[in-house]
């Protein structure tokens, strides 16, 4: 646990790839983000992602709910995400998307976490405010005192 909270600190963006699973993640992946909250290893760090199903959704229920879990970690979800709706037969014998669409989404999603990357990796360098549940408790405290 240790070793991937130092894993996740270390990084300055992420590639989330998740099946639709119950209309949301799998659980595996749901806990492997949520042992890193008390380190704050997503803090401020961008997150895109790209879901996958073995029907029409793609993975689009589990991607919103992914938005709303990296909220919750302090991250920075993208907006523009991946869909590989019927992966089965969405890449062809060699590996490539048979959709070149696919390849379309995936440049404008690399170029957005991209860019949030280095903006965010500047605005970190430049200092951060310390989580809000921390000033939010500390606020607390100087009134009850």
């Amino acid at each position: 646990m240790q070793a991937w909270n130092k894993k996740v600190k270390r990084a300055d963006a992420f590639i989330v790839v998740t099946p639709e699973y119950n209309h949301s993640v799998p659980g595996g992946l749901k806990n492997a983000i949520d042992s890193v909250w008390l380190s704050f290893g997503f803090r401020n760090k961008p997150v895109a992602a790209v879901g996958y199903s073995g029907s029409i959704g793609g993975g689009i229920r589990a991607i919103e709910h992914l938005a709303h879990v990296f909220v919750e970690a302090e991250a920075v979800p993208l907006r523009n995400t991946v869909v590989i709706p019927f992966v089965r037969t969405a890449f062809g014998a060699d590996g490539e998307p048979v959709n070149p669409e696919m390849d379309i989404r995936l440049q404008v999603m690399f170029d957005d976490l991209a860019w949030w990357s280095s903006a965010l990796e500047k605005a970190r360098a430049a200092g951060e405010l310390p989580p809000g549940s921390f000033r939010a408790r500390a606020a607390q405290a100087a009134a009850q005192a």
